[in-house]
């Protein structure tokens, strides 16, 4: 399969299938001298790791970091990090009939129509497992920018969205949603437990800001930064759109409504909105950058649907097995890490061009 590897100065691949023995990534052009071990990287990973609450699939993974090359004494030599996650909770008996047929929504039949082979196991690299290895990168990327704050946060599940006026954000880590409303948070856990009962999945928006982002990072046409962090975004298993500020609505704005006014500042021009999002013409503007991601209903459910066998042969498939009622929530750290790489690359193409 091609196209494993993202990024242009920092780069990552990652490597693995769900049902695999390991799951890893190679990051490759990441500064020496950084400090690097595998309890910084861990924290990320146990915040996207399964089974840690019953609004996330059961399957019980460690996710345990290993560093297999890189650094030295604690610290990054400036060769490639090969970062390392075994798989120890596979249950592949469970996909004995997705063998047979495809299922609707999944990227089964996609994957068998380009490659003539598929790995029915979970789906493979298809499979939202893949998105472990992205967040062990984005650990070893928030060194590289280390004056950027990164906050993600689940801003709607099943057409329910949070009231921006409740948002704080300590409330986040207090919920199984990372929702920053309490409130939201409360409704969420019977919208979500009703849809894990009926056998069924919902869908989520997650929203990540990125503040302390300098005016300057990205470039025009072939690589902007909103048109880079869209890439990446839906890369993610599951994403089915994305916007950078205002998105979608802007289309019904008016450009005095859709402007972000300035004023002189101390530092440099002071913005009074930030309706781009942090991002003009494929430039930071210095402002906080906004992306939001959609994720869809998890595919794998277990509510029959129609399909077709691998023969093409008409039936019926529910699928078995333990999955995200809501993919949505656990991909919060995954936008988040994506975001992380996405901007330490644009950091260290920004310091290749200008210099500085």
């Amino acid at each position: 399969m091609s196209w494993n590897t993202f990024g242009r100065v920092l780069r990552f691949t990652t490597w693995g299938e769900s049902h695999g023995p390991a799951l890893g990534a190679v990051v490759d052009g990441c500064p020496p001298g950084l400090t690097l071990s595998e309890e910084a990287i861990q924290p990320f990973l146990d915040a996207r790791r399964p089974g840690t609450s019953k609004f996330t699939t059961q399957r019980k993974e460690p996710d345990q970091v290993r560093i297999l090359s890189g650094t030295f004494e604690g610290r990054t030599t400036g060769t490639p990090i090969s970062l390392m996650i075994e798989n120890v909770d596979q249950r592949s008996k469970d996909y004995s009939d997705v063998a047979k047929a495809y299922r609707p929504g999944h990227a089964d039949y996609a994957y068998d129509a380009k490659y003539g082979f598929r790995d029915y196991r979970g789906g493979g690299r298809s499979s939202a497992r893949e998105t472990a290895a992205r967040v062990a990168a984005g650990a070893v990327a928030r060194l590289v920018v280390p004056e950027v704050t990164l906050l993600a946060y689940v801003s709607e599940i099943g057409g329910d969205a949070i009231d921006h006026a409740n948002f704080e954000a300590a409330e986040i880590g207090n919920n199984p949603f990372f929702c920053p409303d309490a409130a939201a948070a409360k409704r969420w856990e019977t919208l979500v437990d009703d849809a894990r009962l009926a056998g069924s999945s919902l869908g989520a928006v997650v929203e990540c800001v990125a503040t302390g982002v300098p005016a300057g990072w990205g470039a025009p046409i072939y690589a902007k930064l909103d048109a880079d962090l869209a890439a990446a975004m839906m890369g993610i298993n599951a994403a089915k759109g994305v916007e950078i500020g205002e998105g979608m609505a802007a289309a019904r704005l008016r450009g005095e409504q859709n402007a972000d006014p300035m004023r002189p500042g101390s530092d440099g021009p002071e913005f009074l909105a930030n309706h781009a999002g942090g991002i003009a013409g494929g430039i930071s503007t210095g402002q906080p950058v906004v992306c939001r991601v959609a994720f869809k209903p998890t595919s794998s459910i277990l509510i029959a649907q129609e399909t077709v066998t691998r023969e093409g042969e008409a039936t019926e498939l529910a699928t078995k097995g333990r999955h995200d009622p809501c993919v949505g929530i656990r991909g919060t750290p995954v936008v988040e890490a994506m975001m992380a790489l996405v901007l330490a690359d644009h950091k260290m193409l920004h310091r290749a061009q200008v210099g500085r």
